[in-house]
């Protein structure tokens, strides 16, 4: 019998089954069956039953894929080896019979184990004590009066007065005690040489992670040579291991209440696994296990359509649907390479159609013809009136225009609607949102077509395993749809963002993708021969400077070279204590000796070459003879977009190899390039967001805003300021807007610290609005716990009220610098949005091909550039109106090149 007043108890499940895999012996069943896994988790849960008899317990376990932590640093657990088979093999069955117990599992995509339920113990320790079983120290960070810990291998409780009895330190001083020491397992750095002892010794001495940071030179011998060298891991290696306890999860206290067990199916489960004590238990009704009475299953009709007469009732369906899900299943992920093989409709929840048109496996039934189909429902597609609503439906727009159909009347995608509600969520592909939104685990592709080369396109699968795929994602299409935007209608000014700028991007977006670029291979490939003799040439002056040939892109050849053999100073190290070879060491090492600066040379030649003078050849499309990227429009947390396959957005501009590849970017016959580009757009920005005097007149006049800060901060005359110190008014400028600190701003400039304060000074006195904004903005962002942009695009910053400081000086400078991305972001949106309307309104022959940051690319008629260029200068400024003009520089050319 359970008992209300027990705690709610939190498992790190993913941590016990690979301590049970590691502690059990290496069972298996008559069928060859590994258990042992399974039945050391399973006698744990028990145990905990049986000790507290709760009311709420979940099992939380790790998601398969990387989270954000992969994403921050891509040698987080590098180190680790691939999970045996034998344990893999046993996660579905484990998973399966708890469920059958009536146990509640978490599975959060994007985030560890840890981080839900570090969410989990703050959000609920409020009402009612929360007991977390684990046996990982790094949970001891989230233990206080209403949160304790529990290590069921060995039955010991960690209280906060345990907890600093145990490490030395107080639960609150864990991150900075775990940051110091590091994580070999998960390859967190740390300081090389610290261990246990020395980090809490200093965490005692010091208190804190900055106040010890602040203090580095006091520490004596090697083991304090170490900290210093290795300070700017720290930020790293804290961020890596504080557990993010403000994630957006769906789950109430009720989503924890244990159910009733289905016997039947615990049963069946049992006896697979050959458990027969328990399932001995089980029959006789001693076991914590109950009869599972309260499972709402949701009833689902998936369809099948290969006659016209159910066809025809389909569409008398979306005819009279308010609102239809829709989504395509085709040969390739990338639209342009792909062939459409069927349609899904989903009108109701729960009532979905899959139309296979194209499938061609062995056996395959007759289908209705494809011509036929799509004739039937072009009436629906290209109707306006009808809304539709899919998940990246820009994927689907673009392969319903391979059949020359317009796709029309997008109402709603429900990526982009949980794109809006929180841009800092990793992930809004519909698998991730399914478990997030509706507990909802969906059939994997690779469930039904396998894996790595053998994988089979969907023209390939038996429709028998299709229908159910196919029209299952309309259907959870239809309901993260009515789960979503309800969410988003109690936030007006994020409906009006999703409503007025990304659902009208998606088709502007497509068009773009779908016209490609023009690019003359025949360049690149003379560009990349051209390269490729440059990188002999350096490989031969290598091995005269090293005396000895190697690999000069093997870092660990290198360390042996520069550092042994050369004697050159370590700068930096890397993690595991080696010296660093990172490009930042390379640039500074450059200004003294010559072979670093070569090997610099040739990295940046090398990485031209691979990733564009040899790669873009081949990435033209062969049916139209251009290439075509992806504008990612749910991946940056600003709202900027993301260019992918290839990514045009990462061309150098400043560098002759850089313009030459820009140079490949061309101009069809008769036609010119045209490049329109926002003039110091943030800093505009920022002038109407602080309202600053000194700024607001510096723009109003149409000064040189670095010049004239030049002239206040190094107190000369306007016209006496130098190129070298615009250059540095241009750092303080752009340094500030980012939050930088006066150690940043320093190291920038390559001037003392004293100095950097000293010119911070003067530029805050000069332009005082600005200081006021940032202390506005951050005291803003403390109390609500995001920023916005002009439009309402809200940057969530859980790290803005963090006891960390090193985490919560971050979150501040995000909180600074996002609102600025973000509206600039915001800004060319509108703007490609009102220039697509203009263009399509008036019939013009002006194509928009390209995205690149603050600029628009266009190719345009000789004749006309001219004119569009000043036309499409004057709808960019006029886009949005600011305190201060936005400027935007137009230039035209025969490639990108020149127009820029």
């Amino acid at each position: 019998m359970s008992n209300p007043d027990s705690p709610i108890i939190l498992v790190d499940a993913s941590s016990y089954l690979f301590r049970a895999y590691h502690a059990m012996p290496p069972l298996t069943n008559s069928k060859g069956q590994a258990t042992g896994a399974i039945y050391g988790v399973i006698n744990m849960m028990k145990r905990m039953l049986s000790d507290y008899k709760p009311c709420y317990m979940a099992m939380i376990f790790d998601a398969k894929g990387k989270t954000f932590r992969d994403e921050l640093y891509d040698q987080y657990k590098a180190h680790r080896p691939p999970m045996p088979d034998d344990l893999r093999e046993q996660i579905e069955p484990l998973h399966q019979l708890i469920r059958a117990m009536g146990m509640p599992i978490i599975v959060e995509p994007g985030v560890e184990a840890d981080d839900v339920i570090g969410t989990f113990s703050k959000r609920f320790s409020a009402t009612q004590p929360v007991l977390i079983s684990t046996g990982d120290k790094d949970l001891a960070q989230l233990v206080n009066d209403r949160v304790t810990l529990i290590n069921t291998m060995n039955n010991q409780l960690l209280t906060p007065e345990a907890v600093e009895h145990k490490f030395g330190v107080k639960p609150s001083q864990i991150v900075d005690y775990l940051a110091l020491m590091g994580d070999t397992a998960d390859n967190i750095p740390g300081i090389p040489k610290v261990g246990p002892k020395t980090a809490a010794k200093w965490i005692q001495t010091y208190g804190s992670l900055v106040n010890l940071i602040d203090h580095a030179d006091e520490i004596k011998g090697k083991v304090g040579e170490s900290l210093r060298d290795n300070l700017e891991l720290l930020p790293l290696s804290s961020t890596l291991v504080t557990i993010q306890c403000d994630l957006d999860l769906p789950e109430t206290l009720e989503d924890l209440k244990i159910q009733p067990a289905d016997t039947s199916a615990l049963a069946s489960q049992l006896k697979n696994l050959e458990f027969n004590s328990w399932l001995e238990e089980l029959s006789s009704n001693h076991s914590e296990l109950q009869v599972n009475t309260n499972t709402k299953i949701q009833q689902t009709h998936y369809e099948e359509i290969l006659t016209k007469k159910q066809f025809r009732q389909w569409l008398s369906k979306i005819e009279q649907a308010s609102l239809t899900a829709i989504d395509t299943e085709t040969t390739h992920i990338d639209a342009m390479q792909a062939d459409l093989v069927g349609i899904s409709l989903a009108t109701d929840v729960g009532d979905a159609c899959y139309i296979p048109l194209m499938h061609n496996y062995p056996g395959a039934p007759e289908q209705l013809d494809k011509g036929w189909v799509l004739e039937q429902l072009t009436a629906f597609i290209e109707d306006p009136q009808k809304p539709k609503v899919g998940q990246n439906l820009k994927y689907d727009f673009k392969i319903f225009a391979n059949d020359n159909l317009t796709l029309r009347g997008i109402s709603d995608d429900t990526m982009l609607e949980s794109y809006v509600l929180d841009s800092t969520a990793r992930r809004h592909d519909m698998d991730s949102l399914a478990l997030k939104y509706l507990n909802h685990q969906c059939i994997h592709f690779e469930d039904i077509a396998g894996k790595g080369k053998k994988q089979l396109t969907f023209n390939q699968i038996d429709l028998e395993q299709a229908v159910p795929y196919a029209a299952e994602d309309a259907d959870i299409t239809l309901q993260l749809h009515q789960n979503l935007k309800p969410r988003l209608e109690k936030i007006p000014s994020l409906l009006t963002l999703y409503n007025e700028i990304e659902i009208p991007l998606i088709t502007v977006l497509a068009t773009i993708e779908r016209r490609g670029v023009l690019i003359d291979s025949q360049a690149l490939r003379e560009q990349s021969s051209q390269i490729g003799s440059r990188l002999l040439e350096l490989e031969i002056r290598a091995y005269e400077l090293a005396g000895v040939e190697f690999n000069l892109s093997s870092p660990k050849q290198l360390q042996q070279i520069l550092f042994e053999d050369l004697k050159l100073p370590v700068l930096k190290k890397t993690p595991k204590g080696q010296p660093s070879t990172a490009e930042e060491v390379l640039q500074e090492l450059a200004l003294d000796y010559p072979l670093p600066k070569l090997i610099l040379e040739y990295r940046s030649l090398s990485k031209l070459k691979s990733t564009y003078t040899d790669k873009l050849p081949l990435q033209v499309n062969s049916r139209t003879g251009r290439i075509h990227t992806s504008y990612q429009q749910a991946v940056t947390a600003t709202g900027r977009l993301s260019s992918t396959d290839p990514n045009l957005q990462n061309i150098p501009i400043r560098t002759e190899q850089g313009r030459k590849i820009r140079q490949a970017f061309i101009a069809p016959p008769s036609q010119k390039i045209i490049a329109a580009d926002y003039s110091q757009i943030e800093l505009r920005i920022m002038a109407h967001l602080s309202q600053d005097p000194g700024l607001l007149h510096a723009f109003e006049k149409g000064l040189d805003v670095h010049r004239a800060t030049a002239a206040e901060v190094f107190e000369v005359a306007l016209d006496d300021v130098s190129r070298e110190q615009r250059r540095r008014a241009k750092a303080i400028n752009f340094g500030l807007i980012y939050g930088m600190s006066a150690f940043g701003l320093a190291k920038q400039l390559d001037v003392p610290r004293d100095e950097a304060t000293h010119y911070m000074h003067k530029y805050f006195a000069r332009y005082p609005g600005v200081e006021t904004y940032m202390e506005n903005i951050k005291e803003t962002a403390r109390e609500q716990g995001y920023v916005e942009t002009l439009f309402g695009r809200r940057l969530y910053l859980p790290q803005i009220n963090a006891k960390n400081g090193l985490h919560r000086q971050a979150a501040e400078r995000t909180a600074i610098n996002a609102p600025m991305q973000g509206t600039a972001a915001d800004i060319i949106k509108k703007a490609m949005i009102q220039i697509d309307h203009w263009i399509n309104s008036e019939k013009l022959p002006l194509n928009m091909i390209m995205q690149v940051h603050d600029e628009l690319v266009f190719e345009a008629p000789e004749k006309q550039a001219s004119e569009y260029a000043q036309q499409i200068a004057e709808r960019m400024s006029n886009a949005v109106k600011l305190s201060v003009p936005l400027i935007v520089d137009a230039g035209i050319g025969n490639n990108w090149d020149e127009a820029h």
